[in-house]
């Protein structure tokens, strides 16, 4: 039977996200064991909360050698909210924060402009420059849900999700390969975030 794993790694939603594949009926369980991450057939990589902090958890745990050897293997992985921001180079919160390098670019954060809120949060549409496969059967500017005050910078190549906000325009659903990641929650989204996971438990990991 195929595996599919959250990862623990104390950075919040972890349990939602569990919950939003059972009511799918799909068994997911978390797990904070390197090899139990870099042994499942797929993998879901959420977070809240701070770079910093964060990344020294997954260094001392060996879960970062963990992802890094699921992006590796051609795994599927999916990445959610912090996990979307973990996943580049680096990310400007805390001072700057070295991150795990698996798509290239940086997270940085809103710039404060006059009418919005820092954080972002709430709902707001996700459009798609070029479709990826977890996303079949979504439209194009459906309704996603987010908390976040950072998003991720990257080349156009590795965009598949756009969302504005205020004047500002970001990458909210990003992409390379194997690796897939959301800035929105998508066990927070509703219907729609509940199929995007069904998709992403049938993904193959190919685009």
């Amino acid at each position: 039977m195929a595996s599919l794993i959250v990862v623990d790694y104390g950075a919040g939603n972890r349990v939602s996200v569990v919950n939003a594949f059972r009511a799918l009926g799909i068994e997911a369980k978390p797990s904070a064991d390197p090899g139990e991450i870099r042994n499942a057939d797929r993998v879901v990589f959420p977070g809240v909360g701070a770079a910093a902090s964060a990344m020294e958890r997954l260094s001392q745990t060996g879960i970062a050698g963990a992802l890094r050897a699921v992006v590796e293997s051609g795994k599927p992985l999916l990445g959610i909210c912090l996990g979307c921001q973990i996943i580049l180079d680096e990310s400007e919160e805390d001072g700057g924060t070295k991150t795990l390098g698996l798509i290239s670019g940086r997270a940085v954060r809103f710039k404060e402009e006059k009418g919005i809120k820092i954080p972002h949060m709430g709902w707001n549409q996700v459009s798609y420059p070029k479709m990826h496969p977890i996303f079949k059967n979504i439209k194009s500017g459906s309704d996603f849900y987010f908390v976040h005050s950072y998003y991720p910078q990257v080349s156009s190549e590795f965009v598949f999700g756009e969302t504005v906000y205020g004047t500002q325009k970001f990458p909210s659903l990003i992409g390379k390969d194997n690796l897939i990641a959301a800035q929105f929650h998508l066990e927070k989204s509703g219907d729609a975030g509940l199929e995007v996971l069904k998709n992403f438990s049938r993904w193959d990991g190919k685009c």
